[in-house]
């Protein structure tokens, strides 16, 4: 009867003293990640399971401006400095274009040329040209035409357009790049938001187990253990309140960063509220599809036949040019014996053929099979590293999948656990510590499924970006 009547007082004396019952804590986290001994990932956002009162203290912490992960990659591609740094490279590289493709045009150039000096000063010693050492002045034009060069100039050109496409393919490349750093950044952020929420809804349930706790134990219903345990609880939840707080101001540092700005903007970050799609059937898919739109990949071919096409243009160095010549102008001061009266002009057809140089262009045309078949080899050993990471990660998104069923069943076995453990100590058949060793499981259930949820999320962004699909 003595116990009876001791368990019905304490159950009495707890809807009196508090407003939320005992009971009402089994959705709520329970103690710091670190003393569960949890390795809290950082791409992680709330639990599914997670209350509404938990999700309105993450507005309150949040208040920024809303942000999802596509507006996020929107904002990134816009601001990175990356990004402006890729495009006008490549811009740059197709100016490179325009420099080959003018040897091809005509060279036109203009002369202003007057000349006063001693007689006989043009078989004087020096290095100026005797025509130039006599009393004259005069003007024209000088044309050069390059006719043919076999071929060289023609693949030059080749060569630089390919480096233009394999520039843009980097450029292409630096996209992904900086997409896959936003989403990263957007899960480590979104997790830290969550734990930021499941460490404020600790706190306050800490603070009622312990407020409870108290009341019973000046009421004489529970002893000084009882409360001390609870105050322990209470503290282990402040802890990670404030490990929390910080881990969310530096995950949203990053996110800035590598948005573009140097502002420190604490945004309230929105997830996707259904999972995305798989990229492919299997990673066999994702590796075909990788070896064909992999832009880094493409661009590492692009160069391949670039230097190829720049091989080929050395070789033909050892051929002949040909180029046509021609001037024209006139002569109004100077002496008649020299200069014509009205106008003066010429025209010509040059050939040079290179004879020897001491094999210079020889080993120039070698030196560019060895980078062209260098290349090649670079672009295999991209290859067999693309279908590595693949595989990869298509290893790591299946299992992150498999680990969101098994959290699921986790939490909600440690919700059942803790109905248990909390209706036992509320009869008073057991002691403190069984309940909040069971609002421990709890709290690590909770963390765990909402780790595995943005895991896969996560592992799903480096697999798209794996497989070559750019924003």
């Amino acid at each position: 009867m003595l116990r009876i009547w001791r368990s019905a007082s304490l159950i009495l004396v707890s809807k009196f003293m508090c407003a939320a019952p005992l009971h009402a804590q089994q959705t709520l986290p329970s103690a710091p990640a670190a003393h569960l001994g949890l390795q809290v990932q950082n791409t992680m956002p709330p639990p599914p399971s997670a209350t509404a009162s938990t999700q309105a203290q993450v507005t309150q912490s949040s208040p920024g401006t809303t942000l999802t992960r596509a507006q996020a990659e929107q904002l990134a591609l816009k601001d990175n400095p990356h990004i402006s740094v890729a495009a006008l490279l490549a811009l740059a590289q197709k100016q490179v274009v325009r420099e080959m493709r003018s040897a091809e045009m005509p060279n036109l150039n203009g002369n202003l040329t007057g000349v006063d000096s001693e007689e006989a000063s043009r078989i004087s010693s020096g290095t100026l040209s005797a025509s130039r050492l006599l009393y004259h002045a005069g003007a024209g034009v000088v044309l050069n035409q390059l006719i043919t060069d076999f071929g060289r100039t023609k693949n030059l050109i080749a060569s630089s357009n390919l480096q233009a496409k394999a520039a843009d393919q980097r450029a292409l490349a630096t996209r992904a790049d900086i997409a896959l750093a936003v989403d990263l950044a957007f899960y480590r952020a979104l997790e830290a938001q969550a734990t930021l929420a499941v460490a404020q809804g600790t706190v306050g349930a800490r603070q009622t187990v312990t407020d409870q706790v108290s009341a019973l134990t000046a009421s004489k219903l529970k002893s000084t253990m009882d409360q001390s345990f609870a105050q322990v609880n209470l503290s282990q939840a402040k802890l990670l309140a404030l490990d929390a707080q910080n881990q969310y101001d530096a995950a949203m540092a990053a996110l800035n960063e590598v948005l573009g700005t140097r502002d420190n903007t604490h945004f309230r970050l929105i997830d996707d509220t259904a999972l995305p799609m798989p990229i492919a059937a299997s990673a066999d898919g994702v590796i075909t599809m990788a070896l064909q739109q992999r832009p880094d990949l493409l661009a590492m071919r692009d160069a391949h036949d670039a230097d190829v096409r720049f091989a080929r243009a050395q070789h033909y160095q050892l051929l002949p040019t040909i180029s046509g010549l021609g001037i024209v102008g006139i002569t109004p001061v100077g002496s008649n014996q020299y200069f014509p009266q009205n106008w003066y002009g010429a025209a010509g057809i040059n050939i040079g053929v290179p004879i020897f140089d001491g094999f210079k262009l020889h080993a120039e045309a070698d030196e560019a099979d060895l980078r062209a078949k260098a290349s090649s080899e670079q672009d295999r050993a991209l290859e067999d590293r693309i279908v590595r990471d693949v595989r990869t990660a298509w290893l790591t998104m299946q299992t992150a999948q498999q680990r969101m069923a098994v959290t699921a069943e986790l939490l909600q076995q440690a919700n059942t656990a803790l109905d248990l453990a909390q209706t036992r100590y509320n009869l008073g058949l057991s002691s403190i510590v069984e309940l909040s060793q069971a609002q421990l499981q709890q709290t690590q259930a909770q963390i765990d499924q909402a780790n595995a949820r943005l895991e896969y999320e996560a592992d799903l962004a480096a697999l798209r970006f794996q497989s070559g699909v750019t924003p």
